[in-house]
């Protein structure tokens, strides 16, 4: 069975009230029962039998934290989250044994169980630089009745995406200032559509787009191949934003905060 290393950017906080409610402002750091979803999280990875080294990325009070010493690497958190991600990678490169590909896992899954971690890399297609899943309207709602999320209507269906990635080193580590400027224009209408084109949006407004159009734009703007790994597990895509997502998160996994 082929192993790869894991790459967990930490970096996300959360709001004061919400801080206030599971007493720390680190996403990662939240407890459901005896178990921060960062311990959750590396825990899963190395019992699905397909995770080497783990590197963990975050601020001081996470890395100075009970949860992080399970990682096999601990690193200073960058200025963004592809800068984190970037700086899991060199790492990575820079070690004995240098990898091929690379998961990259966010740490607020609190779903994440070792079964759905190898279903999402069978699903993969070898040949692609990189894998992203993509979990149905349809899928997610039946599986978290009542919960809310973002979801983008195509043509071929309405979709949301996963929070786990299978990607090539070399077209991780190219893709870098194209990352930089996807990030930086992410909460921008306009920035946004300068990076997209206009042919692209049109074709979004009139709703004709499809996964494969959004793939081959993808290839366009980081320079290297990737898949959009339909029909994953809807775990995949349910992650701790918000207060309601923490509280209905809660009532599903049937443990104390």
């Amino acid at each position: 069975m082929t192993t790869y290393d894991a790459i967990l950017p930490a970096g996300g906080t959360i709001d004061p009230d919400f801080a206030k409610e599971v007493g720390t402002d680190v996403k990662a750091l939240i407890k459901f029962g005896d178990e921060t979803i960062l311990e959750r999280t590396l825990r899963v990875l190395k019992e699905s039998g397909q995770v080497g080294r783990t590197v963990v990325i975050g601020g001081e009070t996470l890395r100075n934290s009970e949860a992080a010493k399970k990682a096999d690497v601990l690193l200073p958190e960058g200025k963004s989250g592809p800068d984190n991600i970037l700086r899991g990678l060199t790492a990575l490169l820079e070690s004995p044994n240098p990898p091929d590909k690379v998961l990259v896992v966010t740490t607020d899954l609190p779903f994440l169980t070792p079964q759905i971690v190898n279903d999402f890399i069978a699903a993969c297609p070898t040949d692609k630089d990189i894998c992203v899943p993509l979990v149905s309207k349809s899928q997610y709602q039946a599986r978290f009745p009542n919960s809310t999320a973002t979801f983008v209507p195509l043509k071929d269906d309405v979709w949301t995406t996963g929070c786990i990635y299978l990607m090539d080193v070399k077209a991780l580590a190219g893709a870098r200032v194209h990352m930089e400027k996807i990030f930086a224009n992410r909460k921008s209408k306009l920035g946004m559509a300068r990076l997209l084109g206009p042919g692209f949006l049109i074709k979004f407004l009139m709703k004709s787009l499809t996964v494969r159009d959004v793939e081959q734009k993808i290839q366009v703007l980081l320079g290297c191949s990737g898949a959009a790994v339909r029909n994953t597990p809807p775990e995949l895509a349910y992650d701790i934003d918000f207060m309601d997502d923490y509280e209905y998160a809660l009532t599903q996994l049937k443990v104390t905060a």
